[in-house]
């Protein structure tokens, strides 16, 4: 997929995480959880550990929880609702930048990805990556003289993009006011901005800095 991708060297490129960022990734997770009589209490930034049974309140094992995890994507990647404000805010950027969507989940799930977010107005290509996303980033913009700018909710994407590609504007940007609340900014991130009318703001700005 990366390799039949056209991308404009001259024009500003924004790369783009999915879950909690543009979909509500938790809530659909949540919903999944609630058809198997299971709950996530968010205590913690992460799932694992995080998964535990409705009426007895134990705890899901690690490995369950996994597979859980696998069968939520692909039961329901073509159900999840949009993140506020994300399809206008890309819209509007979109008429300044190239967009990719570059999300970790199955490559099964790639196609039911690429669906949902069209008919939410999200319509961009979709990369379906695995692992640090440095290593996805760095041949892909190998040829850019525009900007770049990543997003993404989870810290250690930043620290790889950051580690592979410095010259990357990161910003982290996690949707979901529960998550959010239990996770500081990355360190790794030029900037952490949670809603999307701040976010387009941002990435205006940097996409006209060289």
């Amino acid at each position: 997929m990366v390799d039949a991708l056209l991308i404009d060297p001259a024009q500003p490129l924004i790369i783009c995480d999915a879950d909690e960022v543009l979909v509500e990734f938790i809530k659909g997770l949540e919903r999944f959880l609630a058809r198997q009589d299971l709950e996530l209490d968010l205590v913690s930034f992460r799932i694992h550990g995080n998964v535990r049974h409705r009426t007895t309140g134990q705890t899901i094992a690690d490995a369950q929880v996994s597979r859980l995890i696998e069968d939520f994507f692909a039961a329901d990647t073509a159900h999840l609702d949009p993140v506020p404000g994300a399809a206008a805010a890309l819209a509007a950027l979109g008429s300044q930048a190239q967009v990719i969507i570059l999300s970790n989940l199955p490559a099964a799930a790639r196609e039911a990805r690429a669906q949902n977010l069209a008919r939410h107005g999200m319509a961009y290509p979709v990369i379906a990556g695995s692992g640090p996303k440095g290593d996805v980033i760095k041949p892909m913009i190998g040829h850019m003289r525009a900007p770049v700018v990543f997003i993404d909710d989870l810290p250690p994407h930043h620290a790889s993009v950051a580690a592979v590609a410095p010259h990357v504007w990161r910003l982290h940007f996690v949707a979901d006011a529960r998550l959010a609340r239990l996770i500081g900014p990355s360190p790794h991130a030029h900037a952490r901005l949670d809603t999307w009318p701040e976010a387009a703001d941002w990435i205006r700005q940097a996409m006209t800095t060289a």
